[in-house]
């Protein structure tokens, strides 16, 4: 596929469209600057209470605030911490079942003064569990009943008329993102607790860990340096997946070279019949590279595309072998990146502006 830029035309009347737009995000973005100015000794609290809580933080909004509190349940969720989002409307006809002592509520509204979301505020205090209020002022009736409250402040929703949740819900979902983040750094949260939260994701593949795609078993061929190339292939048959390699060892069992299969053909096209019949550690790799099996999937790929080779021995600590990787168990596991638009602001003419769109055939 081509990587020659490839220009798409916005007529002159839609320009407009494309400024206003551009004046919705940066509105968006002014306001997240005011939010993170704000911040001050609640969010600490919050973090901490959500750090202490030791069952499920319930994250609860209504309408707009609602759909926002179901993706911060989630992003908290793929980081380390257990959630779920409760709708308000939902709850007073049997949800408030999914709630406990044990639990910390995330409650959801610019106003502070959502109906739904209020009347529910006497029963979380009867249940025992304290709530996180994330909303536009302290005064409000949500902020005033909160354990911890997040104070957005009064932010101007963007657009003709300011009417739709827009900058207000950006907010939420930044507040969300800065809480969960946050909490999953100091619980630890690593990439390889990451990638066992999304297996199937691309980053979570990029994450994999090398034990868990190698070759093992008869699908690894290992023989004793020491042996001669004709008996190997003669007697170490592969019942497995086949293999062009064949991991040698010495007597502690350590790697110390490695043999290919077009290791045996250039002996052969040279005619060197009697290194045949000669010890593999004369014609071997001599201490070829090594991955362990807590590596990731992404180090495999780096290192086999750097180096340019097809295999790559797993060892343990005592560099014994307990795997191997060949480049054809990882084709196709990370995938390609999409090409994405970039908007080119400066490449303005009379009558026309350009975007830039580039493809890229790089792995994400």
């Amino acid at each position: 596929m081509s990587a020659v830029p490839q220009r798409r035309i916005v007529p002159f009347p839609q320009f407009e469209q494309l400024r206003e737009g551009k004046q919705v995000l940066l509105s968006e973005a002014e306001a997240l600057q005011q939010v993170a100015g704000r911040l001050d000794a609640c969010f600490v609290r919050a973090v901490e209470m959500l750090l202490t809580c030791p069952g499920r933080v319930i994250v609860t909004g209504m309408g707009k605030a609602g759909l926002i509190g179901q993706k911060i349940a989630a992003t908290l969720s793929s980081t380390g911490t257990r959630a779920q989002s409760l709708h308000p409307a939902e709850a007073v006809h049997g949800d408030l079942g999914c709630l406990s002592a044990a639990d910390v509520v995330l409650a959801l509204s610019n106003s502070g003064e959502t109906e739904e979301l209020c009347r529910l505020l006497p029963i979380f205090a009867k249940i025992g569990a304290p709530v996180i209020a994330v909303t536009s002022t302290a005064t409000n009736s949500l902020a005033t009943q909160a354990q911890a409250t997040i104070c957005l402040g009064r932010l101007q929703e963007v657009g003709v008329f300011g009417l739709a949740p827009s900058t207000s819900t950006t907010a939420m979902l930044a507040v969300g993102d800065a809480l969960a983040l946050v909490v999953a750094r100091h619980r630890g949260f690593t990439p390889e607790t990451f990638a066992v939260f999304h297996p199937g994701g691309s980053l979570g593949r990029k994450l994999t860990q090398v034990r868990d795609i190698m070759r093992r078993g008869d699908d690894v061929r290992i023989a004793a340096q020491s042996s001669t190339v004709r008996d190997v292939f003669t007697n170490l048959a592969q019942t497995g997946r086949r293999t062009g390699a064949i991991i040698l060892v010495d007597d502690a069992n350590r790697v110390r070279g490695l043999f290919t299969d077009s290791d045996l053909a250039r002996l052969l096209e040279s005619r060197c019949d009697d290194q045949l019949d000669g010890p593999m550690q004369s014609v071997m790799t001599r201490d070829p590279l090594t991955i362990s099996g807590e590596a990731t999937l992404a180090d495999v790929v780096e290192i086999l595309a750097d180096r340019k080779i097809s295999e790559l021995p797993v060892v343990d600590e005592q560099h014994q072998p307990i795997g191997l990787i060949d480049i054809t168990d990882v084709i196709g596991l990370l995938p390609t990146s999409e090409s994405e638009p970039t908007v080119s602001p400066d490449e303005t003419s009379v009558g026309e502006i350009s975007t830039v769109e580039t493809s890229t055939g790089g792995t994400s």
